[in-house]
């Protein structure tokens, strides 16, 4: 739908994008440029720059592209939601879920799931992953924080880059830990010898995990919280087996003698954010799933001091 803008006199010399997205709050100031960019935004019926600075009286028409179809099956998967309102929801992914379709993969996800709960889910990522701001892997259990619209994806992504976001997981992980809490700052990126795999490289990008002891079990297990500070892929898989506590469980970076649990036992249990529209602090939290503290029971029952 056609929308039409006159400025004024104080919007007078500043971008163009920049007043647009105060305009308009539900489009965001990169929307604008792709407008400007793909001839969707005219200036008196005539195309500008992304830079262009406004003059009163300018008659700006903007005619937004129609959303791309989104080819993917809505899947009645049950999600559980725990939070939703027109922005953003939270929802707690069960272990064993791929977060968003992929060639080969395009069933059974949590973006299936989402189509068939949700009726606004953000396009910034394009069809395969509408809403996705972060990710979390198959077999990890817990809390992924999803946009509802494009203004409200940009706040959530930067706040990732800020690293504000808050993201506490619970790992049990091979070995005793002898001191209470630490921090892996390494370098992740992509293993040399296995590119299936992320390794501690000098060439990796910047990742540091927090963690902290919950609990020891004997001296074979230990049960722990990381805490996020950057997001790289499989970073706490990566961090603990680098300084040897690998994570229980875990196919591609563990021990080969390890339990067969049908992947590493890991859950994002809490997540807090600002909200992109009201700037108020949420935080929410999963209890561990019932695989999770039955595991521990196991463990408990057969290693506990």
């Amino acid at each position: 739908m056609t929308e039409q803008f006159i400025m004024t006199e104080e919007h007078k010399g500043q971008r163009i994008d920049k007043v647009l997205g105060a305009l308009q709050d539900q489009w965001s100031r990169n929307q604008v440029q792709s407008f400007i960019d793909d001839g969707h935004l005219l200036v008196n019926g005539g195309t500008v720059k992304k830079t262009y600075k406004l003059k009163a009286e300018d008659v700006i028409t903007v005619t937004p592209p129609e959303p791309e179809p989104l080819e993917i099956l809505a899947e009645d998967l049950q999600l559980e939601i725990v939070y939703e309102d027109a922005d953003v929801l939270v929802v707690n992914k069960p272990k064993g879920m791929v977060v968003h379709p992929a060639p080969g993969h395009t069933t059974g996800t949590l973006v299936n799931g989402l189509m068939h709960q949700v009726t606004d889910l953000s396009g910034i990522n394009g069809v395969m992953r509408p809403g996705i701001v972060h990710r979390i892997d198959k077999d990890t259990s817990g809390l992924l924080m999803v946009a509802k619209n494009d203004v409200a994806h940009e706040s959530l992504v930067q706040q990732l880059v800020d690293k504000t976001v808050t993201r506490r997981y619970t790992a049990l992980v091979h070995g005793h830990i002898p001191h209470d809490k630490g921090t892996v700052d390494a370098p992740i990126g992509r293993d040399k010898k296995d590119r299936q795999k992320m390794g501690v490289v000098d060439t990796g990008k910047l990742a540091v995990t927090h963690f902290q002891v919950l609990k020891r079990y004997g001296i074979d297990y230990t049960l722990v919280q990381c805490r996020l500070e950057t997001g790289r892929t499989h970073q706490i898989r990566v961090h603990m087996n680098y300084i040897n506590y690998p994570l229980v469980g875990d196919p591609k970076y563990g021990p080969k003698k390890t339990m067969n649990i049908g992947g590493q036992a890991l859950h994002a249990g809490v997540l807090g954010f600002v909200h992109p529209r009201t700037n108020e602090y949420m935080e929410f939290e999963a209890p561990m799933p019932a695989e999770f503290t039955a595991l521990l029971e196991e463990v408990k029952s057969n290693y506990e001091d």
